[in-house]
């Protein structure tokens, strides 16, 4: 699996972290967060699998798994797949279990929910055949076994209303007693000795999640107090659903436009009570959908599921992209660790069970369906909507403050397309890992250094000499090791590719430039020397481990791969500067913003309506001259991120994206482009010159462009005659402005 960057680097992070309290005395605890739909379980999938590769690491290890619901089955299946090529570990239930004891590399999953069932509950229970959890601990540490413990979804335990339950859950922590606890959950409750935190921005900048879901869109909502307020709330259950299905036929339709077969899935989630009330609500749901839209359970149409206790009905293939079914109604069944990406708006009703929303409550339409795409041109589809009539809407202070919003605005339907070049960073995994392009580098090197004349193609007996009394049947006791001694052992032929690959991971960890010795990694450094000798010493592919090895060769070698490793580290940070060009920007479909944004009566921005955070004197009165222009047909304020907003290249030493703040679409055709505040930058010389080019570029493609950078020349209140910048930075003096340009707006 093709990791993110942001997945790479909290791995690496959990490693460390983990290493480190393994190495002290007593119980320690480590915390995991990372947002719904991050890739949590194969986050953790991979981290267990290189810690257990880690050769510093000296103790046997074993692993418990525990989470609630039926979670701990989806998760060992997840387990079970990725490991299925390198059975590095063993993923087994309690009844899976070897001489009554978690094994090295074993994990064991089991639900934690059940522990409080001690006289029913087959794990806890004791039995003659000493077959328990608390007897499996023993056994396990008598063995001289770690055990790490990891708690998925860590914050049902911590957060449940339930006495005994969260009784049970610190009970279960206790009779464990881990070596290491590590809590995974997006909204953990409890603090650790350290944490690992996965951010929010990072996961959506990679295209894993949804930009922001969206409360009760194209409603009018009012903020007081902390909650919000929506005109929504004065409607009916049936409006509620109209507007639900309203939205997810704009989305449908968005979908066919991008050529993308999903069929966005509506979540009606019924209140969490028992009894008569659920049963009304159920069927009064259930008549407006078959009776107002044609959505049913019934055969021939199957547009309607039912996942409620007792009562599964058309969920088989629900999870598939393509499912015929459009509405799912349920309870609190798939509220957790139920994967369902094309899942797109969630519908709650007023007598919901909480009012307070929190990532948890979303969590199941915040996934893209489409990860390895990301999000897609079509500003609607990067979006989650909730549509309900509780009359006072709380949000909970965690990661949901800004990812719930009811603040958003959508682009005039008069709009026609700019089609603009632009450009944005982007970021490199091969910073902290080795790629393929390290044998193209080593190859080069290899020739550059002559490395060819200097070995010695019969030289191949590899041997080490070690005191007569060591026994050498595990070759690692070997590795970065000398002895002397008169006993000499020879190792050509016994674990010759062994030896080969621990060779490997010593030079990745090893000399000026070290990166860190994963699977990958090293297969790519064994492939270039192997391909030296493919086609340097005209060898058959994957001879010669025993040349690299033997004393005399060894040193050459090193010299090539040391080297190599600090031309491909040289190589990744220019990479890591690189930006790319979307050919076809437009101003987006729609936009959220947080709180910290209020909402503004301009009659001109292209964006209804509009978002201001009020943070710049200068943008605030640039968009007052805006306004007030009667040649100015719309405007555009920017944002500052990613491949959403408008930029355009300048080199201050590096490559970046120069995202200007203003573009302004004129009566007769013209676009201006303008940033009022860049003049007091420290880059304003390059961001100068790099928007000067840009718009000269593009003239000669017969866009309408010009621009620069903006002043006024009343530069405290703004009160002054506003102008531009468009000469190079060489005729740019400070507070000198006969040399700058009227604004003819």
């Amino acid at each position: 699996m093709q990791l993110k960057v942001y997945q790479e680097i909290a791995i690496d992070e959990l490693l460390i972290k983990s290493k480190k309290l393994l190495g002290y005395s007593g119980s320690k605890k480590l915390v995991f967060k990372s947002p719904t739909g991050s890739g949590k379980t194969i986050m953790m999938a991979e981290f267990l699998k290189r810690l257990v590769d880690d050769r510093e690491i000296k103790q046997s290890i074993g692993f418990i798994w525990t989470a609630p619901r039926q979670l701990h089955i989806q998760s060992k299946k997840k387990l079970e797949e990725y490991y299925e090529g390198s059975r590095v570990l063993e993923c087994k239930f309690f009844n899976d279990l070897t001489d009554r004891q978690i094994g090295e590399s074993e994990i064991l999953f089991f639900n934690w929910e059940s522990i409080n069932k001690k006289n029913k509950n087959t794990i806890v229970k004791e039995n003659e055949q000493e077959f328990y959890l608390s007897k499996v601990l023993e056994l396990t540490k008598e063995e001289g076994r770690k055990i790490i413990l990891i708690i998925d979804e860590s914050h049902y335990a911590a957060g449940t209303r339930d006495k005994k339950e969260k009784s049970a859950a610190n009970k279960l922590r206790q009779d464990i007693n881990a070596d290491l606890t590590i809590e995974v959950s997006a909204t953990p409750l409890l603090v650790g000795d350290d944490d690992v935190n996965v951010q929010i921005e990072e996961v959506k900048g990679q295209g894993m999640i949804k930009k922001a879901v969206i409360l009760n869109g194209g409603c009018k909502n009012i903020k007081k107090s902390g909650k919000i307020q929506s005109d929504l709330s004065k409607g009916s259950d049936e409006l509620v659903i109209g507007k639900a299905l309203k939205q997810r036929e704009e989305i449908l339709k968005a979908y066919k436009k991008e050529r993308v077969n999903i069929n966005p899935l509506v979540l009606i989630q019924l209140p969490d009570r028992i009894g008569n009330l659920e049963d009304r609500a159920k069927e009064r749901v259930i008549s407006i959908l078959k009776d107002k839209y044609k959505i049913s359970t019934e055969k021939g149409n199957n547009k309607l599921a039912i996942w409620l206790s007792g009562e599964h009905i058309n969920r088989e293939e629900i999870e598939k992209v393509d499912s015929v079914v459009e509405v799912l109604i349920f309870k609190q069944a798939p509220a957790l660790g139920w994967d369902c990406p094309r899942a797109q708006i969630l519908v709650l009703f007023r007598n919901w069970h909480d009012p307070v929303f929190s990532i948890q409550t979303v969590g199941r339409i915040m996934r893209m369906p489409e990860p390895k795409k990301g999000h897609y041109k079509s500003e609607i589809l990067n979006y989650g909507y909730v549509y309900t009539n509780i009359e006072n809407v709380e949000v909970r202070e965690d990661i949901a403050r800004n990812y719930i919003t009811t603040n958003y605005s959508r682009r005039k339907d008069s709009y026609e397309p700019l089609n603009l070049p632009s450009c944005y960073s982007v970021r490199h995994r091969e910073k902290t890992r080795i790629k393929p392009l390290f044998i193209k580098i080593f190859l080069d090197e290899a020739r550059s250094s002559s490395l060819k004349g200097k070995i010695d193609k019969k030289a191949k007996k590899i041997d080490m000499k070690i005191i007569a009394d060591v026994a050498a049947e595990n070759i690692d006791i070997l590795v970065g090791k000398k002895f002397i001694g008169d006993k000499l052992i020879n190792l050509a032929g016994f674990d010759l590719q062994k030896y080969f690959d621990y060779f490997v991971r010593e030079r990745l960890s090893a000399g000026p430039v070290s990166f860190y010795p994963e699977d990958r990694s090293v297969n790519n450094i064994k492939e270039a020397i192997l391909r030296f000798f493919e086609k340097e010493m005209n060898m058959e592919f994957g001879d010669g481990q025993d040349i690299v090895l033997s004393e005399k060769n060894q040193k050459h070698f090193i010299n090539v791969i040391d080297k190599a490793k600090e031309v491909y580290k040289k190589e990744v940070m220019k990479r890591e500067k690189e930006i790319k060009f979307s050919e076809n920007w437009d101003i987006p479909e729609r936009l959220s913003f947080d709180e910290d944004y209020i909402e503004e009566d301009r009659k001109k921005s292209i964006m209804r309506p509009f978002y201001a955070n009020q943070k710049w004197k200068s943008e605030t009165a640039f968009i007052d001259f805006l306004e007030k222009s009667e040649n100015v047909k719309w405007w555009f304020k920017n944002g500052d991120r990613d491949m959403t907003f408008f930029a355009v290249p300048y080199s201050n030493g590096e490559k970046k994206p120069f995202y200007v703040d203003f573009i302004v679409m004129l009566k007769d055709g013209q676009i201006g482009l303008f940033d009022p505040h860049g003049m007091h930058l420290s880059d304003f010389q390059a961001k100068n010159d790099g928007l000067r080019e840009y718009i000269q570029e593009q003239s000669k493609e017969e866009k309408k462009l010009f621009g620069g950078i903006v002043a006024n020349t009343d530069q405290r209140k703004y009160k002054g005659k506003w102008i531009y910048f468009d000469k190079p930075s060489k005729d740019f003096k400070k507070d000198f402005f006969d040399n700058w340009k009227n604004f003819n707006l």
